[in-house]
């Protein structure tokens, strides 16, 4: 077992990284694709039993899991952690789409191409919005949901209209809607990803060989452009109506058992935000907020994470 977070991610970043790859394992971690949903989907995983999908936000990678699949395989879970469409080259979306409801159907689609009935979700940044996707979409594929650092609900789009304290920590949103943004992304190295991780969870370094690997990841081709994506149709809705019908069932309610997890130093998006998000899930909310905790709380605080997880998907 990896002696601390930092170094089960490195193990990650040995499996997937393009120059770094020699050998399809490293320790219990496994890596291949996964055909779903009309996209080839690199994924690593761990362990054998009950499915546990570990899904990424931005800018992050599947790579960041690491080690929670290491400790939920030693749980007796079968842990995988997909790259969410459009981080990986060719991971372009077939439709065009990266909103909540094609990531939603994308971790639908992994489960079934897995050969699981229904999984567990544990779901970080916009990892998380997929995984509220896909329960609200199908609930019966869904055993219960873990969402970590973006609440759930129509609190946060309210923040991004209402909240001047939100709208300062989503700048960068706003800037991605620019024709400059992926120049000013990619300079100095990436050096605009540093200020995120600075900025989002203060009291956290991301080790050198760990950025190295994360900075690979938007390296490759068209990555970054489809990453953007993400937030350039953030805030606008689908132009047909029938999509606009379909996206409205993922954002309803969530019929699933779900835990939710917030540090208190995030500066990404404000633990109060949080605030009565139990009113979207109709079978049960526990919302933890962690002292100490900034964004990439699975990060920087790994057991304590794994701690809350893994007592509620045994409970």
């Amino acid at each position: 077992m990896p002696t601390s977070a930092a170094s089960a991610e490195q193990q990650g970043a040995d499996l997937i990284g393009h120059s770094r790859e020699n050998s399809p394992t490293v320790g219990h971690i496994r890596k291949r694709t996964v055909h779903a949903n009309g996209l080839d989907f690199p994924i690593l995983e761990a362990g054998s039993g009950p499915l546990v999908l570990c899904l990424h936000g931005f800018p992050d990678h599947a790579r960041s899991w690491a080690y929670f699949l290491d400790r939920l395989a030693q749980e007796g879970y079968w842990a995988v952690a997909p790259a969410l469409r459009g981080y990986w080259a060719g991971g372009a979306a077939p439709d065009g789409s990266y909103r909540a409801l094609a990531t939603g159907q994308d971790v639908i689609a992994l489960i079934e191409a897995l050969g699981a009935e229904k999984a567990d979700l544990i779901g970080h940044d916009l990892g998380a919005r997929a995984a509220y996707a896909a329960a609200s979409l199908d609930a019966a594929r869904v055993r219960k949901l873990v969402g970590l650092a973006v609440p759930y609900g129509k609190g946060l789009t309210t923040a991004f209209v209402a909240d001047g304290d939100q709208q300062r920590r989503s700048w960068y949103m706003f800037f991605f809607q620019t024709r400059l943004a992926e120049m000013a992304v990619q300079l100095n190295d990436f050096a605009f990803l540093d200020r995120l991780w600075r900025e989002w969870s203060p009291g956290y370094v991301l080790p050198a060989a760990d950025r190295s690997a994360l900075n690979e990841t938007f390296g490759q081709p068209g990555v970054l452009t489809q990453a953007l994506a993400y937030y350039r149709q953030l805030f606008t809705p689908p132009s047909e109506a029938e999509a606009q019908a379909v996206e409205a069932r993922a954002s309803g309610p969530i019929a699933v058992p779900s835990l939710y997890l917030h540090g208190t130093d995030d500066g990404c998006m404000s633990a109060q935000l949080s605030e009565g998000m139990e009113a979207m899930f109709t079978n049960g909310l526990e919302r933890v907020v962690m002292p100490g905790a900034g964004h990439f709380l699975h990060l920087e605080q790994p057991d304590d994470v794994l701690n809350h997880v893994l007592r509620f998907l045994k409970c």
